[in-house]
């Protein structure tokens, strides 16, 4: 059996992580990574302090039928990536990169395609993260450069006329 890759490697912990979400929806798993060193994690769930979508049963977004990719200020829960910069200091997450998985909190399967919400990618633009690598499966996975996020400003109306 051959030794597993680097980046399988941080996806496996990232995927672990995302063990530890409370969400009803979506569990995301989150890891900071700078020079083959782990800066922070974290995964979805409540701020600290506030009752977690799984103790209440009971998810908003999920009770107005709202798709996944919309209305986030509805939402419960603080994201994985930003948690995971939460937990990190600025001067460690330049150049850094962030692993990702997300995986169906019903049927444990993980859930290839998924990416970061717009309002997280300002966070991992502001934070000066470089790669975000996300899970599709249990090898394969999507390396992101945040600098095609900064380049394909989503925030701006569509320019194309």
């Amino acid at each position: 059996m051959g030794r597993i890759d680097k980046e399988n490697y941080y996806l496996d912990i990232a995927q672990t992580v995302a063990e530890r979400a409370t969400c009803l929806r979506r569990h995301y798993g989150a890891i900071i990574v700078k020079s083959d060193e782990i800066i922070a994690t974290g995964y979805n769930g409540a701020p600290r302090g506030r009752k977690n979508c799984v103790d209440l049963n009971y998810c908003t977004r999920e009770a107005l039928n709202i798709p996944s990719g919309e209305r986030y200020e509805l939402c419960r829960s603080v994201h994985a990536e930003a948690n995971a910069i939460i937990s990190a200091a600025r001067s460690e997450t330049i150049g850094a990169t962030l692993y990702m998985a997300c995986v169906d909190p019903d049927t444990g399967a993980l859930i290839p395609g998924s990416t970061s919400c717009s309002m997280c990618r300002r966070l991992i633009i502001n934070a000066g993260i470089q790669r975000v690598v996300i899970r599709n499966t249990a090898t394969e996975y999507a390396v992101v450069h945040v600098e095609d996020w900064i380049r394909e400003d989503d925030s701006l109306p569509d320019q194309r006329g």
